[in-house]
């Protein structure tokens, strides 16, 4: 597709229904990032997420999907102690979770640990500029790169781990020029997400994207969709029409037992509609 010109497109997913929901929609890639530390756990970081965590929520996704690629984010400390350690760990996204590869986060630092999984035959999605299992290190969730020797530390940062064998490129949180530089300085495809439209793709939350995160609104997101809002006014719906009594209706219901007789046996039976619940009743 980099050759191609054409963008990629990456959403996060974390089940069944978002996945088959995403993969409907057309979306390239489905990352079941470590990110569901906050979207779904409700952290305030994605630090306490653990490996056990998203192999589980790769297999809820893989179950939903039928075409996506789907990449496993390795969580803090699942890569960071030993390249062994970290082989193993992203063995397990693939044999246990259903994903096709694994993403980590990391520059020239995290190049060797990117090899030796790239050799044992796992492709590895990397993540340079803002990453955020260093959020402590770096201050918060700041933009990275904005001075020129910070930016030549971040294209150090990718151009180490595109040598180190990885297939794509995650840039977050870095000034658009620099993003711009990267994409055509290394050969794999880069996917951006608050780096500007220069990248070869771009990826979101989708907690974000459909509009499920009411207080967290960052400036690189746009929300397609306002389903937190619309949830709100559904459930509220919901809750007064039970109270009103009103649900549920008729409609919404099954009708009275009936009794048929069983032929020469003198018994009466009582027989409910099972139609609603389908051939297995």
């Amino acid at each position: 597709m980099k050759r191609k010109g054409e963008r990629i497109t990456m959403v996060t997913a974390y089940d069944a229904t978002f996945a088959r929901l995403f993969d409907d929609a057309g979306i390239d890639v489905l990352l079941v990032g470590d990110s569901l530390g906050m979207v779904v756990q409700g952290h305030t970081s994605t630090l306490p997420v653990t490996v056990d965590e998203v192999v589980y929520h790769c297999r809820a996704v893989a179950r939903g999907t039928r075409r996506a690629h789907i990449v496993g984010d390795m969580p803090f400390l699942s890569w960071q102690l030993s390249p062994e350690e970290a082989l193993r760990n992203a063995g397990r996204f693939l044999s246990e979770g259903g994903a096709q590869s694994v993403k980590l986060e990391g520059g020239v630092h995290a190049a060797p640990t990117i090899e030796r999984i790239v050799h044992a035959g796992i492709p590895v999605m990397a993540h340079v500029g803002l990453t955020p299992q260093s959020v402590h290190a770096m201050g918060g969730f700041r933009v990275q790169g904005k001075t020129e020797h910070a930016a030549e530390r971040v294209l150090a940062d990718a151009k180490a781990v595109a040598n180190a064998g990885a297939y794509s490129l995650v840039l977050e949180g870095i000034p658009t020029d620099l993003a711009k530089r990267i994409t055509e300085e290394v050969s794999i495809p880069t996917i951006g997400i608050g780096a500007g439209p220069h990248c070869d793709g771009q990826v979101l939350v989708c907690y974000d994207l459909l509009g499920l995160t009411p207080d967290l609104k960052p400036k690189f997101v746009k929300r397609y969709a306002e389903f937190f809002e619309q949830g709100v006014e559904a459930a509220r719906r919901y809750r007064d029409e039970v109270r009103a009594g009103t649900f549920p209706s008729a409609e919404y219901s099954f009708g009275n037992v009936r009794k048929v007789e069983a032929p020469n046996s003198g018994l009466t039976l009582l027989q409910g509609t099972k139609a609603a619940y389908g051939p297995q009743g």
